[in-house]
């Protein structure tokens, strides 16, 4: 099954890292995903740029409306996300348990199953 392993953490945490912290903790982050990869189970990385860049199209009483910012009502933002073949939920989870270990932000990792719906473009 593949899965969607969503990062949430303080943006204001992650933003106040120097550039070296930033790529010490990206690299720990790498090294945790290079024997998924080699494996052939790891898809799509992504980090999200700060929410202070987002656009929101929110559909209000029938009309569509696009807001600058992300409006979430959270304490946590949405970092960024992995997608991983898995065998099964346990799998999933020992993932996100080793970038947790790596990651000095805290923050929460969110493991959703994910649902295909162009198979033509699941990573092999």
């Amino acid at each position: 099954m593949l899965y969607a392993i969503l990062c949430y953490a303080s943006e204001d945490v992650v933003c106040s890292w120097s550039k070296e912290q930033d790529d010490e903790v990206m690299a720990k982050l790498l090294n945790v995903q290079d024997k998924y990869a080699k494996a052939g189970r790891l898809g799509p990385v992504a980090r999200l740029l700060p929410t202070t860049a987002a656009t929101t199209l929110r559909k209000v009483k029938g009309e569509s409306m696009v807001l600058d910012g992300p409006f979430a009502e959270t304490k946590e933002q949405f970092l960024g996300f992995y997608t991983l073949e898995c065998q099964d939920l346990d799998e999933a989870v020992e993932f996100a348990r080793e970038l947790s270990e790596v990651n000095p932000s805290g923050g929460s990792y969110e493991i959703r199953p994910i649902s295909v719906f162009n198979p033509t473009k699941v990573p092999a």
